[in-house]
């Protein structure tokens, strides 16, 4: 006598990323490294349970068993990392950012060698204010812009955010200028107004 057992169906997912054909893409284990006209990109999923990754032709596969609602999600953000590299290394990525002040005008310097952002005069305050420039990130100052430029997108958004948060006035100091709570508070500061693409 048989005994018939059946087997329930394993929840798998597939996503599929089209390298195009002037970049060069490959896959050691769980790195992914991209090279194109603009530079070369390399970043690591080993945190990601679960996940396997591979290249067949000219796309990288990305593939998940037993994957539930949450590894459906995962499998989506890490297929939209690896097309915003494919992105970066062909196009880049151009964050730009409007310096605003009411009274006391704003001095913003960039120190290439510390990888800072220099805020100065800040609503009159005699100290300054710094942000942070990630790594493989330019900035460049205008008479009234700020412009961020990279590859990598995750790295133009946090320095484009570390200057911004530089300017971000909480708690009591966002009184209104007559020193009044619940007033039209202050504005100055800098604030993104456009993502672009370099190329």
């Amino acid at each position: 006598m048989w005994l018939v057992v059946e087997v329930a169906r394993i929840p798998y997912l597939r996503e599929e990323v089209e390298i195009p054909e002037d970049v060069e893409l490959t896959v050691e284990g769980m790195k992914v490294r991209v090279k194109g006209p603009l530079g070369e990109l390399v970043k690591d999923f080993s945190h990601v349970h679960k996940l396997l990754l591979s290249k067949e032709d000219n796309k990288v596969i990305l593939e998940m068993y037993f994957a539930d609602r949450k590894g459906r999600a995962v499998i989506k953000t890490i297929a939209s990392h690896i097309r915003n590299m494919i992105i970066g290394v062909t196009r880049g990525f151009r964050y730009k950012m409007k310096i605003v002040y009411a009274h006391y005008p704003m001095e913003v310097k960039v120190d290439e060698k510390n990888k800072l952002v220099i805020i100065r005069n800040f609503i009159g305050e005699k100290s300054d204010r710094y942000a942070k420039i990630e790594e493989g990130v330019k900035v460049k100052v205008t008479k009234d812009d700020v412009i961020v430029e990279g590859i990598d997108i995750d790295a133009v958004g946090q320095t484009a955010a570390n200057i911004h948060l530089a300017t971000h006035l909480t708690g009591k100091l966002r009184k209104s200028p007559h020193g009044r709570e619940g007033g039209p508070g202050i504005l100055d500061g800098i604030y993104l107004y456009e993502k672009e693409h370099i190329k």
